[in-house]
C-alpha cells in the first residue's frame, strides 16, 4: 500500500474548503490556505515520530480506527463548514484525536504556526484542529478500504518523509517535541523501518519452526537422538524459546536478535503473559494448544477488518451523557448536533431526520463516542421533530436535561408544556433564564472560596483556577465593563490571590476572554480581549501584583459547548483563568 498522505488532504481542502474556512475564521483565503500548507506536513511528522516506537504505532493505529475519526470526511467536510457549530465540533474532535495521537497538547504547534504564517492564535489553533480530523480521516479510509494492518502503519508513514521535508523546519519540529530537522530526518526511516519488520504480523502455520533453528543452534544429533523416542520435546523447547525472545524484545532487549528470530517470535508475547517462559515447565506438558491460539490471535488482531475495528479488550463502562443540540433559522431549516454511544444510534437518528425532515433540509453533525450513555431521548425524538421546522427555536438535550430557548421558550406556543408531558417525570425541563444561570454560579463560586482563604491554604495554581472559573462574569452586549453583578466575586479572587502573594506563594495566571459565535470573527476577538484586560485591571487595582496576571482574548474559539442555545452561547461568553508556569 502506498500512499501520499499530503495529497490525500489537499484533495479534502479545496479551494472553495480553503475560502469558506477563511470566511468561517476571519481569514483571507492566502492567510488560511498557508496555515493549511505548514500544518499538514508538521502534523504528519508528529504522527512518523509517534508511530516510530512498537507501542507507539499500536497505539496510533487504534486512535486512527476510533469510532470519534470520520472515514467520510470528505464527504461531511462542506456541511460541517456550513455552520459555525459543525466547525466548531469538527476543531474539538481534531484536536483531541491528535492530542491522542500525539500524546502532547497542540498548543505549541498551532502557535508556531500562527508566528510563521501570520494566521491570528484562535484561527491557527482552529486550523490545526480541522487539519487533524481531515488526517486521521483520510488516513482511517485508505487502511480501511486496503484492509491494512497495523504492522504497514509505520512504512506508509516513512513514504511521507520526502514529501513533507521541504515544508519542515527546526521550530515547527521543536513544537512538536521531535526536536530538529537534521537529525529527525537522519532517523526517522530506520526507526519506522525497524517497527514495521518487528511488530506483530500474521505468520503462516509451520514457519516459526524451521525459522528458529538457525538462532538457536540445537546439535543435530541431540535432534536425531530425540526422534527415536519423540519429536514432541523439541517443539515444546522452540516454543519455550520463541516465547522468552519475545518477552526479551518487549523488554527492550534488542542486543543479539536478528530481524528474522524477532519477527517469527513476536506473535509469542501472549503465550509469555499466559505461562512462565521455563523450558523445564514448557516440556512437562504444557498445552501447545494454547501457545498456538495466543499467537494466532495476536496476529489476527492486527489485521483491520473493513466492517469495523475491533473493540478493547476491557471496555469502560460509559459515563458521558448523550446530547443533542439544534437552532432552527429563519427559514426553518434546524442545524443539528448530537453526540450517541455507538453507531446503530447514530443511523438510527440519521435515518429518522432524512425520513421526516429530507436530506436537503437539515444540516446535522452526528458523532459516536463508546463512553457516552444509551440515548433515551431517542424514543421521543417524534415530539422534537415539530421543533425543528419552528423558525428561531433552540433545544438541547444532555443526558435526561432539556433546554429550551429562542422561540422553543415561547410561553404563548406551550412547548415546555408540551415536552413535560412527553418526556415524564424522568426528565428536567426547563427554559434558560441568565438571571438564574448567574445566581447559581455565585452561590457555587462563594461556597467554594472560602476555601482560598484557610491558613493552610496551599496556593496550587490549579487549585485556585478551578475555584476562580466558578464565578460568572456576565458582560452587557458589545460592553467591555466590569458588572456590577460581578464586583464582589472578583473582589474576593483578589483578595484569595493577594493572601498567597503575601505569603510569598505568588500565583501566575492569564485571564483568557472568550465569546460566543455571534457577530464577526473579528470583532468577537476584540471585544474578548479588551474584556480579558477589563478584568486584570480590576484585579490589579485591587492589590493583585501586576506582573503575576496576563490578558489574552481568544474570541469564539475553544467553546466549552455548543452555541446552538442561549444557554451554550451564555457558557462560552467567559472570562478563564489559565495557571501560568
Amino acid at each position: 500500500m502506498s500512499l501520499n498522505v499530503i495529497q490525500l488532504v489537499q484533495s479534502v481542502l479545496t479551494d472553495d474548503i480553503v475560502r469558506q474556512l477563511g470566511a468561517r475564521l476571519g481569514l483571507p483565503a492566502e492567510t488560511a490556505q498557508k496555515a493549511l500548507t505548514a500544518t499538514g506536513p508538521a502534523l504528519v511528522a508528529g504522527l512518523m515520530h509517534k508511530g516510530a516506537t512498537l507501542e507507539g504505532a499500536r497505539s496510533l493505529f487504534t486512535t486512527i480506527l476510533s469510532p470519534e475519526v470520520d472515514g467520510h470526511i470528505a464527504e461531511q467536510l462542506p456541511h460541517l463548514l456550513a455552520s459555525t457549530s459543525g466547525l466548531n465540533q469538527l476543531e474539538t474532535v481534531g484536536r483531541q484525536l491528535l492530542e491522542r495521537g500525539l500524546n502532547r497538547p497542540t498548543d505549541q504547534i498551532s502557535d508556531e504556526v500562527a508566528r510563521q504564517t501570520g494566521a491570528p492564535a484562535h484561527a491557527a489553533h482552529a486550523i490545526t484542529g480541522i487539519v487533524g480530523a481531515t488526517l486521521f480521516g483520510v488516513l482511517k479510509r485508505h487502511l480501511l478500504d486496503g484492509r491494512g494492518n497495523v504492522g504497514q502503519l509505520p512504512a506508509l508513514l516513512s513514504q511521507q518523509l520526502p514529501i513533507i521535508t521541504p515544508y519542515l523546519n527546526d521550530h515547527l519540529l521543536g513544537a512538536l517535541g521531535v526536536g530538529g530537522l537534521s537529525a529527525f530526518a537522519g532517523s526517522i526511516l530506520s526507526q519506522l523501518k525497524a517497527v514495521s519488520a518487528h511488530i506483530d504480523q500474521p505468520t503462516p502455520a509451520g514457519k516459526p519452526v524451521p525459522e528458529m533453528l538457525a538462532p538457536i543452534h540445537v546439535p543435530a544429533d541431540a535432534v536425531v537422538r530425540e526422534e527415536r523416542r519423540s519429536h514432541a520435546w523439541l517443539w515444546w523447547l522452540l516454543a519455550a524459546v520463541a516465547a522468552v525472545l519475545a518477552f526479551l524484545f518487549l523488554r527492550g532487549s534488542h542486543g543479539g536478535l536478528g530481524g528474522e528470530a524477532i519477527s517469527a517470535t513476536s506473535g509469542a508475547q501472549t503465550a509469555v503473559a499466559a505461562q512462565p517462559a521455563s523450558a523445564a515447565r514448557v516440556a512437562s506438558g504444557t498445552s501447545a494448544t494454547a501457545t498456538a491460539t495466543a499467537a494466532s490471535s495476536d496476529a489476527a488482531a492486527s489485521t483491520v477488518e473493513a466492517s469495523a475495528p475491533s473493540a478493547p479488550a476491557a471496555a469502560l463502562e460509559p459515563t458521558k451523557d448523550s446530547q443533542l443540540a439544534f437552532t432552527v433559522n429563519a427559514a426553518g431549516k434546524p442545524t443539528l448536533t448530537a453526540t450517541v454511544g455507538n453507531e446503530a444510534e447514530k443511523t438510527q437518528l440519521i435515518d429518522e431526520l432524512t425520513k421526516r425532515l429530507g436530506v436537503a433540509n437539515v444540516v446535522q453533525n452526528v458523532t459516536v463516542d463508546p463512553q457516552v450513555k444509551p440515548a433515551d431521548w431517542l424514543a421521543h425524538l417524534d415530539g422534537l421533530l415539530p421543533l425543528m421546522a419552528l423558525p428561531g427555536a433552540e433545544v438541547k438535550v444532555d443526558g435526561t436535561r432539556v433546554e429550551l430557548s429562542g422561540s422553543a421558550a415561547d410561553t404563548k406556543l406551550g412547548w415546555l408544556g408540551k415536552l413535560k408531558s412527553l418526556f415524564g417525570a424522568s426528565y428536567q425541563i426547563g427554559t434558560f433564564d441568565v438571571a438564574h444561570a448567574v445566581a447559581d454560579a455565585t452561590e457555587n463560586f462563594r461556597s467554594a472560596v472560602k476555601g482560598l482563604f484557610a491558613p493552610d491554604s496551599t496556593c496550587v495554581a490549579a487549585d485556585i483556577v478551578k475555584v476562580l472559573n466558578l464565578q460568572v462574569i456576565n458582560f452587557s452586549s458589545a460592553s467591555a465593563r466590569v458588572p456590577a453583578s460581578a464586583v464582589e466575586d472578583l473582589n474576593q479572587s483578589a483578595r484569595g490571590l493577594n493572601a498567597c502573594a503575601h505569603n510569598g506563594k505568588t500565583v501566575r495566571l492569564e485571564v483568557a476572554g472568550y465569546s460566543d459565535n455571534v457577530g464577526g470573527a473579528q470583532a468577537n476577538l476584540q471585544l474578548s480581549k479588551k474584556r480579558a484586560e477589563a478584568v486584570r485591571a480590576y484585579l490589579v487595582n485591587a492589590g493583585v501584583p501586576a506582573d503575576s496576571l496576563i490578558a489574552q482574548g481568544y474570541g469564539d474559539a475553544n467553546p466549552v459547548t455548543s452555541n446552538d442555545t442561549a444557554g451554550g452561547r451564555f457558557t462560552n461568553r467567559r472570562i478563564e483563568f489559565v495557571a501560568q508556569q
